[in-house]
């Protein structure tokens, strides 16, 4: 099973992907860190990423969930996922962009993605406080702007970010017992 968490930056994915990877003995993948350094240094200067920009990025994460994915492993990966065509990129591949590519392509049985939500207040609050991070708390409403919060049919689970983070790793454990009965 891979668990993508997503959701805006500053909204903890990578909190809860490292606890949750200790928790479960899975591998946890930083989706910051498969960035190109133009991306990084784009959003350094304050300029949010275009479609164009997260392509690359996005097809660098599918490689990581298809290898994780073929060898019968178990991962948490986090990568922001802000669009449906994002997550089908991460699901499908260059598939998922192809002229011939229908509107959209079945979800996999064994990725769910955690959908971290919370408010654009909350967010911008702990990224401002947060340190050493590029992304800029200003660009946080370009990507509430463009988040499209995944359906009912994409095998998410939404997990509210006022929670504390054990309430939401037993929604996660819960899930996990869920899928075994």
């Amino acid at each position: 099973m891979i668990y993508i968490i997503m959701g805006v930056s500053g909204c903890g994915k990578t909190s809860l992907g490292t606890f949750l990877s200790e928790k479960l003995g899975w591998p946890f993948y930083e989706g910051d860190n498969f960035h190109p350094q133009e991306n990084i240094e784009k959003m350094a200067r304050g300029e949010p990423l275009t479609d164009q920009d997260r392509l690359p990025w996005l097809l660098r994460l599918h490689e990581v969930i298809e290898r994780e994915r073929s060898s019968g492993s178990d991962a948490v990966l986090a990568c922001s996922a802000l669009k449906r065509l994002y997550r089908q990129i991460l699901l499908h591949g260059s598939t998922a962009v192809a002229p011939t590519s229908s509107a959209s392509l079945p979800s996999s049985p064994e990725v769910f993605f955690l959908y971290l939500h919370g408010d654009y207040d909350l967010i911008h609050q702990r990224m401002v406080a947060r340190q050493g991070h590029y992304m800029k708390a200003d660009l946080l409403r370009s990507q509430f702007d463009i988040l499209e919060p995944p359906s009912d049919e994409e095998n998410a689970l939404t997990l509210d970010i006022r929670k504390s983070r054990n309430e939401m790793i037993l929604e996660v454990e819960r899930h996990i017992e869920s899928l075994k009965l």
